[in-house]
């Protein structure tokens, strides 16, 4: 590649890139999900109208799963372990005998209803199976859901991409060579055992090289942070084991830890997310021919009509009907959100690649399905929550805590903004009852800095910065928790600042 054609490719990147971002801003405002959008820029783009050729499946199945690797490792970074930790159980059983049954039903219906022979029927059922943690990241942290649902959405994306992508890969072979059950019960279980054991490890030992090395620099902390989740990613692939679940349980173990400039990981790891989503959405729009699509409408809408009302419904009742603590409203709804998004058509690629018959349909039918559905599910999701009673207008945004390391010092410098709707607004200084010797040394307010005095009273945005010593720190951090949940009284209603919220009684 010569000078002047790598700065036309740069201009034409950096182009795509803001029409996409600009045209995600116009998709939020009109209520539509931003996938859609992204997928659209691929194919305006595309050879059929702009007229860029991209028919190479080979590549977009590489450069699709890296993506995933890093969307993945963002929802691991910004998810909530408290949230996660006692869905463990119904998310594994969603993702593992889940994912089974809805390829069995929706193989069922697609063999009955379009004709469509027993092996092919079965590769499609698996493509389509699993839901997609990119969309459902991006929608239902948007909802003001209960956290056990959002949490068990979010685990179960994160976990059942393994299973789907082993069953995809076993019916991509012939079917004279199809192995036996046993065979794939052993694989799934051995992926993700040793995908999850090195996620958890590699995250565990990233977490203990943060914490006791001091960076030169701020903006290195998130680097380090996300390539030690590519690196749990990497890892897996050359053990031959799950690289998806290594990079979100190595992202979660990760994100959970209480590592320096926490906010400023979080940042970095939600830009890199977009930026992957939005590579991969225009990417794969790029790899479907769009007058190729009319004819596969009719299939899709057959395909996603079965996976919509048998097949995600027979999964999640049959899969968290043991489990007591889940309603019938919160059932109804997690059937309702197995929403599908780049998943699917990346994994429909894998097909092409191993020379499937009739490859090439597949992609234009999970294509037209995901577009369509998405546009059915997506935005009903409110609606669907209020109907079902399970949207908490008045929850409350819990305070952010986010620690920098003070080498010299010994100790650490503690950030905060006080939300809206937090109990900080309005109490005094000296009503926080910090433990000794932390001590609240600036305030930033509508742009001023303040020093605070015993009597300054907080307001909702103000920035807070406040010195305190590692051994203290924690102790800090609950007693911020407490007073944004309860207000001064905290104590007295016996809120403790644990991560998870603790709801005794009302709200006072």
């Amino acid at each position: 590649m010569t000078l002047a054609e790598l700065y036309m490719a740069l201009l034409i990147g950096g182009a795509i890139l803001l029409a996409s971002i600009a045209a995600a801003r116009a998709a939020h405002r009109a209520g539509l999900p931003s996938l859609l959008v992204f997928l659209a820029v691929g194919m305006v783009i595309g050879e059929d109208v702009i007229g860029l050729e991209f028919d190479n499946a080979q590549l977009a199945q590489a450069v699709g799963t890296g993506a995933l690797a890093v969307i993945l490792v963002e929802g691991g970074l910004t998810s909530q372990w408290s949230d996660v930790r006692r869905l463990l159980a119904p998310a594994g059983v969603l993702a593992t005998a889940g994912v089974g049954i809805s390829v069995a039903v929706t193989a069922a219906g697609v063999h009955w209803l379009l004709g469509m022979d027993w092996h092919l029927a079965l590769l499609l059922g698996a493509i389509v199976s699993s839901t997609d943690a990119a969309a459902v990241f991006a929608v239902l942290r948007s909802l003001p859901l209960p956290q056990k649902v959002t949490g068990l959405l979010e685990a179960e994306s994160g976990f059942n991409d393994a299973p789907t992508i082993i069953l995809v890969l076993v019916f991509s072979t012939a079917a004279a060579d199809l192995p036996g059950p046993a065979y794939v019960a052993g694989n799934i279980v051995y992926q993700l055992v040793v995908g999850g054991l090195l996620g958890v490890a590699i995250g565990r030992l990233g977490a203990a090289a943060l914490r006791h090395i001091a960076l030169p620099a701020t903006g290195l902390y998130p680097l380090a942070t996300l390539a030690f989740g590519i690196i749990a990613f990497a890892a897996a692939g050359v053990a031959n084991a799950s690289g998806i679940i290594a990079a979100y349980l190595s992202g979660l173990v990760l994100g959970n830890s209480k590592l320096p400039h926490r906010a400023a990981t979080r940042s970095f790891a939600e830009g890199a997310g977009w930026l992957a989503q939005i590579g991969l959405f225009v990417m794969l729009g790029l790899l479907v021919t769009p007058r190729e699509l009319p004819g596969a409408v009719a299939p899709a809408l057959v395909v996603g009509l079965v996976l919509l009302l048998a097949a995600r419904p027979s999964s999640v009742v049959a899969c968290l009907l043991p489990f007591r603590g889940i309603s019938w409203r919160e059932q109804v709804f997690v059937s309702w959100a197995g929403l599908r998004g780049a998943v699917p058509i990346v994994l429909a690629t894998f097909p092409i690649v191993a020379g499937v018959t009739d490859a090439d349909d597949l992609l234009n039918i999970v294509f037209v399905l995901v577009v369509l559905f998405t546009l059915i599910q997506g935005p009903t999701l409110p609606a669907a929550a209020r109907a079902l009673g399970l949207t908490r207008p008045d929850a409350l945004r819990d305070v952010q805590v986010e620690t920098a390391p003070l080498d010299v010092l010994d100790a650490d410098l503690l950030t905060l903004t006080v939300p809206p709707g937090s109990r900080l607004n309005g109490v005094a200084v000296f009503e926080l009852r910090l433990p000794p010797p932390t001590v609240l040394t600036l305030i930033v307010r509508d742009g001023a800095t303040l020093v605070p005095r015993h009597d300054t009273l907080l307001r909702n945005g103000d920035e807070l910065l406040l010195i305190t010593t590692p051994a203290t720190r924690e102790a800090a951090e609950r007693r911020l928790r407490a007073v944004g949940r309860r207000g001064k009284l905290a104590r007295w209603f016996g809120e403790k600042g644990d991560i998870e919220p603790v709801r005794t009684g009302r709200h006072g």
